[in-house]
This record gives C-alpha cells, sequence and structure tokens, in this order.
C-alpha cells in the first residue's frame, strides 16, 4: 500500500460533511448517540445467540456474523469522522487513506458474499426440508463464512493493486468525511478512464449483479413459500421478507455510489453517511424486530444477568 516513487502528495485533506462549527458540535452528539444506542445493541445480538442453545440453527451462525461484520465496517470511518468534528484541519495520511479504501472494500464485499450464504441457506431450508440438517452442517456455515471473507479480500486487494500504483500530484482535497475510490482516482495526475471502467465492474456492475441474483432468488422462494405447505408457511415468508429488507437497504447506497461515473452529487455525503454509518448497524437490529425467538431469548438474557447484579 506505499505510494510510488512519483507521488508527491503525502495526505489528503477531508472537507467533512460542513465546515460551521455549531453543525459540526450537533452531528458529533447525534453520531455519538446513534452509537450509544445501536452499537452495545449489535453486541447484545451476538452475546444472545452464543449464549442461547434454541439459537443454534444456521440462520442465526450467519445473523452473528453479520452483527461482527457490520460492527467492524463501522469501526473504519466513523470514528475518524467524529474526531474530526473537533479538529480544524482534517487530513489524512496516504496510507491512512488506502487502509480505509481496503477496510471499507474487504468488510462490504464480505457482507454482500454473507448475503449470498444466507440466501442460499434459505434456498435449502424452504426447498430442502427434509435434507436440511444434512446438507447446510456447521461446518458448512464455517466454511461459507470463511469463503466470504476471502472473496472480500479478493475484491478490497483488486483495488488497492489498481490504485497504489497512480500518481498524485495535487489537489489534495477529498470532498467527504472519509477515502473511497470514487473521490481518490479523481484526483490522479493521470488518465484514469480505463481504471475507473475496470473499478465500475469491480465494484458497480457486481454489486448490481449481486443485487439483482438475490431479489431473484428470494423472490423465488416467496413464490415457493405460497404454493407450499401451510405448516411454517409464516415463518419462512417474514423471514424472507426480512432478509429481502435487508438487500435493499445494504445495495440501495452502494449501487448509488458505485454503479454510475466518477463524479460529484448533490446527495453523495448523505448516501455515504447511511452507506457507511446507519444502516450497517441497523441490519441485525431489522432481523431482531422481525424475528419473535431472538427477542424473548434477548430479554431472557437481559433479565438473567440484570437478577444476577441484584445478588
Amino acid at each position: 500500500m506505499l505510494p510510488g516513487n512519483h507521488s508527491v502528495v503525502k495526505e489528503f485533506v477531508l472537507m467533512g460533511l460542513s465546515q460551521a462549527r455549531e453543525i459540526q458540535l450537533f452531528l458529533f452528539f447525534l453520531f455519538l448517540l446513534f452509537y450509544s444506542l445501536v452499537l452495545p445493541g449489535n453486541i447484545l445480538i451476538i452475546m444472545t445467540i452464543r449464549n442461547d442453545p434454541r439459537l443454534g440453527s444456521p440462520m442465526y451462525f450467519f445473523l452473528a456474523n453479520l452483527a461482527f461484520l457490520d460492527i467492524c465496517y463501522c469501526s473504519v470511518t466513523p470514528p475518524k469522522m467524529m474526531a474530526d468534528f473537533f479538529s480544524s484541519r482534517k487530513a489524512i495520511s496516504y496510507k491512512a487513506c488506502m487502509a480505509q479504501i481496503f477496510f471499507l472494500h474487504w468488510l462490504g464485499g464480505s457482507e454482500v458474499f454473507l448475503l449470498i450464504g444466507m440466501a442460499i441457506d434459505r434456498y435449502v431450508a424452504i426447498c430442502h426440508p427434509l435434507r436440511y440438517a444434512s446438507l447446510v452442517t456447521r461446518v458448512v456455515c464455517c466454511l461459507l463464512v470463511l469463503a466470504s471473507w476471502c472473496l472480500g479480500f479478493t475484491h478490497s486487494i483488486i483495488q488497492i493493486i489498481l490504485i497504489a500504483p497512480l500518481p498524485f500530484c495535487g489537489p489534495n482535497k477529498l470532498d467527504n468525511f472519509f477515502c473511497d475510490i470514487t473521490q481518490i482516482v479523481k484526483l490522479a495526475c493521470t488518465d484514469t478512464y480505463g481504471l475507473e471502467f475496470i473499478m465500475f465492474f469491480n465494484s458497480g456492475l457486481a454489486t448490481l449483479m449481486c443485487f439483482i441474483l438475490l431479489l431473484i432468488s428470494y423472490g423465488a422462494l416467496l413464490v415457493k413459500v405460497r404454493t407450499g405447505s401451510s405448516q411454517g408457511k409464516s415463518k419462512a415468508a417474514s423471514t424472507c421478507a426480512t432478509h429481502i429488507i435487508i438487500v435493499f437497504v445494504m445495495f440501495g447506497p452502494a449501487i448509488y455510489i458505485y454503479c454510475r461515473p466518477f463524479q460529484d452529487f448533490p446527495l453523495d455525503k448523505v448516501v455515504a453517511i447511511f452507506h457507511t454509518v446507519v444502516f450497517p448497524l441497523m441490519n441485525p437490529m431489522i432481523y431482531t424486530l422481525r424475528n419473535k425467538e431472538i427477542r424473548q431469548a434477548m430479554w431472557k438474557l437481559i433479565n438473567k444477568h440484570r437478577f444476577r447484579g441484584a445478588k
């Protein structure tokens, strides 16, 4: 991730969300409140799934991994963004900028592939219920999670390999609160048309194709559930509907950011906030609100520790 010998720019200046001091303080306390409420909630989901034997099915195993991925993903850019609210000069070094890009795309790509793994799990559960326990074992689940991390890493390292040789000789201002390929590539002192096309395919078109495939698969599963037997129909339909909501929540901002030319648009910063801060932490929350079993297990765990603390 080291810059080439021809690179002059050693750091990038982040313009942030706003230059007004009052707005910066308001945004800091707003994001701090959001984190103090939602981040512990995601940790509680992981602890609940790990401690309750009734939540030992593959679906909850994937949900715990999704919550862990989202926590990691939301630890890449928000800490720097919140620290910059109290800094007069919002700068980030070249190496730190490359690190942000690497971890954003590694964790984001891993989450995309994890959602595909969850779709495979639901397909087997609905279309082959009698063979589900023998097909989707704990070993298979672990391999799917490991594959999602490896594929996300591959996607991300491709981005870094493409960006690292670029020469940066100024300007060095990024009109955003974090580093991403859509801003960095535009600052390169060379023609990047071919590179933008490759990155559009690697990030934008690949994301769009995964989005369409997931929608088709869940749509087919919903049809299968509707035409199947009544036993378990409501629960299966609710689970598929929850997965569809998550697919829209996660892929919507990503498609907006990467499935287009690398140019600035008025809603870029707003979409970036939802893409990197709000939506990832909300994904497991949506599952929890729509799942009675995990809600009951969560309250049981809370009351258990509350009772112990009262002794």
